[in-house]
């Protein structure tokens, strides 16, 4: 294990204990301003993500953009890949994922223009510390390679952090949403 290694290691270990805290702790209306800040982007696909464990619900966000324009979910195709997006709705029949993420039943994929992105830790600068696979990475480069693609990490207030260690192939967010704040990077 590098020196690399192991410092994002401490740094997740640091950042899941502060967002279980955070889970425990959460009121209900979390995805408020997540729900604004999508409300500017009416009608452009997007994808969100199924919460597992304590991340923070992106659902009642994901939920009211639908009513506009195509929503999706990441499915993942395996190690080393970029994710896929498969179109969501909010009755859609759902089967199990990998890591224990609920995908949609039938395939239906897309290109979304903006990705909601769980994470681990952020920092004030846009960076981001997820779990450790690499998938958004991979993903957020493919997309935006093809055209502008809005990266939006959401997180409880409590998963900032200071000083990620963050390597060049890190794709950066450009907005991070909170349950009570907007950064704009």
């Amino acid at each position: 294990m590098n020196d690399l290694t192991a410092i994002k290691a401490e740094a997740r270990k640091a950042g899941f204990a502060r967002r279980k805290a955070a889970f425990d702790a959460r009121l209900p209306g979390a995805a408020g301003r997540l729900s604004e800040i999508l409300a500017g982007h009416r009608g452009v696909s997007l994808s969100g993500y199924m919460p597992i464990r304590t991340e923070i619900d992106p659902l009642p966000a994901m939920a009211e953009a639908a009513a506009y324009g195509a929503v999706g979910v990441p499915v993942i195709q395996g190690e080393g890949q970029a994710l896929k997006f498969s179109r969501w709705t909010l009755e859609g029949a759902l089967r199990d994922g990998p890591f224990g993420a609920q995908v949609p039943e039938v395939d239906d994929y897309f290109d979304p223009e903006i990705l909601i992105v769980p994470l681990v830790a952020f920092d004030a600068n846009g960076g981001r510390l997820g779990y450790g696979g690499g998938f958004y990475d991979r993903t957020l480069e493919r997309l935006r390679a093809k055209r502008p693609t809005l990266a939006i990490g959401f997180a409880f207030d409590a998963q900032e952090a200071e000083n990620l260690p963050l390597e060049p192939t890190d794709q950066p967010l450009n907005m991070l949403v909170t349950e009570s704040r907007v950064l704009t990077f």
